[in-house]
């Protein structure tokens, strides 16, 4: 069960203040190091009340929460827990059990559409993975002729990036007390939480291995010296409402088609695969661009070649990227090791750690992914009074 948490302005303002830190490359550590405390005392504020309300308001009896499908741990889990409240905290280097990592994977994807639509894979203790190229894991040649080299190119062995995604627990003392359920549950959700924040900077700003960041979506590399580089805009889409939708179709074929060839000029398939993801705001405009009343009297947002919309807050206003699942690889791997933070916190009664994973994510080349400009405009008559 995914903890539902309000995320109060206080939380927000400090997502974004953190979020505006990470993507300034001249902030200092102590800027970085102040955003960071901020926002993981915001979470861990907001956490703890949702936690506390569950608490209050559920019967803790372990067979009852079983009938009712509630957070019930395995035998190494409960093991693995009880021993966090025994000892008062966790021990250093202890590494959080399969299942739980499992779950926050889980609740990763579920609770993030940018993350799944992404793809995210959760490779275990796994660091290296064999990728193959579709376009070549076949071979035309004399019967018994050698096919050692075709085989060879159709396969690269790759490695998951030395990066570390680092999420920060503080605990409470007092939730000790409430036993190895909640503690589990708490743990998960600032995970989740804090992961699904690194993960979409990471993986749409992210400036590379000279930032020690993924290479995000919204990045270009240069094939011949590696540098990293923002995307320029690859056009301008208006939305405008037309008979027939001409101009949406239009422009939208510009962007499916730009998607539906790679960087050296070979096809990629593209349907149903193409993601369009924008900010909050300007996912509202594009929604009222495309919303049309069925004859049965629904409204319906829909738009053509079965685009797929996410918001995303990492998204530039004015700003619509769109991407091609499968073509950008985002790996997580290792397993999340705990360990007691050596610096005190200006959180009394509470015990900050931190927990570390390795994770990386780059796009297959740069045409993995495209930027537009949005340039949508309303009539008076569109706008409603007030």
């Amino acid at each position: 069960m995914t903890i539902k948490f309000n995320k109060s302005e206080a939380y927000k303002n400090a997502k974004e203040k953190l979020t505006a830190v990470l993507s300034n490359a001249e902030a200092t550590d102590t800027e970085q190091t102040e955003a960071y405390e901020n926002y993981f005392e915001a979470l861990q504020t907001e956490v703890t009340a949702a936690i506390t309300k569950q608490v209050n308001n559920e019967m803790l009896d372990r067979s009852i929460l079983q009938q009712r499908g509630k957070n019930v741990l395995t035998s190494e889990e409960n093991k693995f827990f009880n021993e966090v409240v025994i000892s008062g905290g966790f021990d250093d280097d202890s590494i959080l059990p399969v299942t739980t990592q499992e779950r926050v994977f889980e609740d990763l994807v579920k609770e993030h559409p940018l993350i799944e639509a992404i793809g995210l894979e959760n490779l275990g203790a796994v660091k290296r993975y064999i990728d193959a190229d579709p376009t070549k894991t076949y071979a035309w040649g004399d019967l018994f002729g050698p096919i050692a080299g075709q085989v060879a190119a159709a396969f690269t062995d790759e490695e998951v990036g030395s990066l570390k995604l680092t999420a920060f627990a503080v605990i409470p003392n007092d939730m000790l007390e409430l036993g190895p359920v909640w503690i589990e549950r708490y743990v998960r959700a600032l995970l989740t939480e804090s992961y699904s924040v690194g993960l979409e900077f990471g993986l749409v700003k992210g400036g590379g291995s000279v930032a020690k960041q993924p290479v995000g979506l919204l990045k270009n590399v240069d094939p011949g010296t590696g540098a990293v580089t923002d995307k320029t805009s690859s056009g301008t889409l208006t939305f405008t409402p037309s008979e027939n939708g001409e101009i949406v179709a239009g422009e939208l074929f510009g962007v499916v088609s730009a998607l539906s060839v790679d960087a050296k000029g070979d096809s990629v398939k593209v349907d149903n695969k193409v993601v369009m993801v924008v900010n909050s705001t300007d996912a509202i405009a594009v929604k009222f661009r495309n919303t049309i009343q069925t004859n049965n009297g629904q409204w319906v947002m829909s738009l053509p070649y079965n685009l797929t919309m996410v918001e995303s807050d990492e998204i530039p206003a004015g700003k619509a990227l769109f991407f091609v699942k499968g073509r950008y690889k985002a790996k997580l791997t290792g397993g999340v090791k705990v360990k007691k933070f050596d610096q005190t916190l200006a959180i009394e009664d509470a015990t900050l750690y931190t927990m570390k994973q390795f994770a990386n994510g780059k796009p297959k080349d740069n045409k993995a992914a495209l930027v537009y400009d949005l340039d949508i405009n309303f009539t008076p008559a569109e706008v409603p009074a007030g």
